[in-house]
């Protein structure tokens, strides 16, 4: 068993009153450290859907230094539009406007971790194990 397959174990034997927030967690961190061709991969993506959303000062204050902004479970829809956020809604076992909200409240601190002084890895840097364990604790772990 991998180093992922032990936190997406330990992830999955959490507390299952958690409203899916696990299963999501695990999702989005997949997404996120998913590579493209030319090292271009889920985080990159995102931040660049955020601005083209017209949402880069709140993720721009994830990657930096400093406070997060808040983000609504509206802006999340917006920025992943119905059909990424449908999938990790799906993948965790949830509703659309569920995964939303979870997402509001948790990745403004994944990304923030993901980016120690504002620096944006590439997509095959991502080590999901890791940034699963850290989160860990939002799930009673």
């Amino acid at each position: 068993m991998g180093l992922l397959d032990s936190a997406l174990s330990m992830l999955s034997s959490t507390n299952q009153n958690d409203g899916g927030k696990a299963a999501l967690m695990q999702a989005v961190v997949g997404m996120l450290g998913d590579k493209q061709p030319g090292g271009v991969g889920g985080l990159q993506s995102l931040i660049s859907a955020f601005h083209q959303a017209g949402l880069a000062d709140i993720v721009q204050s994830w990657v930096s230094s400093g406070q997060n902004m808040p983000v609504s479970a509206t802006q999340i829809q917006q920025v992943l539009g119905g059909g990424q956020l449908q999938q990790l809604a799906d993948a965790a076992g949830i509703s659309h406007e569920g995964a939303a909200s979870h997402l509001a409240d948790f990745l403004p601190g994944i990304i923030d971790h993901l980016t120690p002084h504002g620096q944006v890895p590439e997509a095959g840097n991502i080590n999901p194990s890791a940034v699963l364990q850290q989160f860990s604790s939002l799930f009673g772990k």
